[in-house]
């Protein structure tokens, strides 16, 4: 299985907390391993499951906007986008929750044109104002034949930190790992009004296997 990079520092700290306390408690006493056993176990297999970072490779395509995560779409709506695109858009969201792989992807090809990280709340992510008042991080890919799309990342509740690996005016590849969220969040997909949408609100997407939906015209 591979693991995420960004789970390192959480299995240092559970296995330098875990194992000399199982040691100790296996020499102290049975009553007292047998207890912790049964809750470093379990925990062991959460922090495996949710920071398993499969590998994705995508099908370019100049007209395809794939998932950026893994999740549920909870929201497909007529918005207007007031940071930055300044315009109508149909706003598509993906909810991930805790059991999901949470690794961000570019959905399309095309430069980052717009980068900026807000500090905010943890309302829970499909909470109908977290996408205003939420710590959330904003992403704009300029691609070369349908205009600009905005990708926002949104923390929830459990989710106390976004990470983002990109840079303004960064060129970045369709399916390219953009960032990672834990623990449970939410991203939203801001993008042409004619965009072709291809999933619908429940649906489970996989990022840089499902298709959103494909882009007709430049906007």
């Amino acid at each position: 299985m591979r693991l995420h990079k960004e789970g390192t520092p959480i299995f240092r700290a559970f296995f330098l907390i875990a194992l000399p306390l199982l040691t100790i408690a296996a020499f102290v006493s049975p009553w007292l391993f047998y207890p912790l056993l049964a809750i470093a176990f379990p925990l062991l297999l959460f922090f495996l499951q949710f920071f398993r970072n499969p590998e994705r490779k995508v099908v370019p395509s100049d007209k395809a906007v794939y998932a950026p995560a893994d999740g549920k779409v909870v929201v497909i709506e007529k918005v207007f986008e007031p940071e930055f695109l300044k315009r109508d858009c149909i706003q598509v969201s993906v909810f991930m929750s805790v059991f999901n792989v949470h690794a961000n992807r570019a959905p399309v090809a095309g430069k980052v044109s717009f980068l900026k990280y807000h500090p905010g709340k943890f309302l829970v992510a499909w909470h109908p104002k977290s996408s205003e008042e939420n710590e959330r991080s904003s992403i704009a890919i300029q691609t070369a034949d349908h205009g600009t799309i905005l990708l926002r990342q949104i923390a929830g509740a459990l989710a106390r930190r976004i990470k983002y690996y990109i840079k303004e005016n960064q060129q970045l590849e369709q399916g390219e790992e953009i960032g990672f969220i834990r623990f449970g969040s939410r991203v939203d997909l801001f993008l042409p009004l004619d965009t072709n949408i291809t999933v619908k609100v429940g649906e489970k997407v996989y990022g840089n296997q499902s298709i959103i939906g494909t882009v007709n015209s430049e906007q």
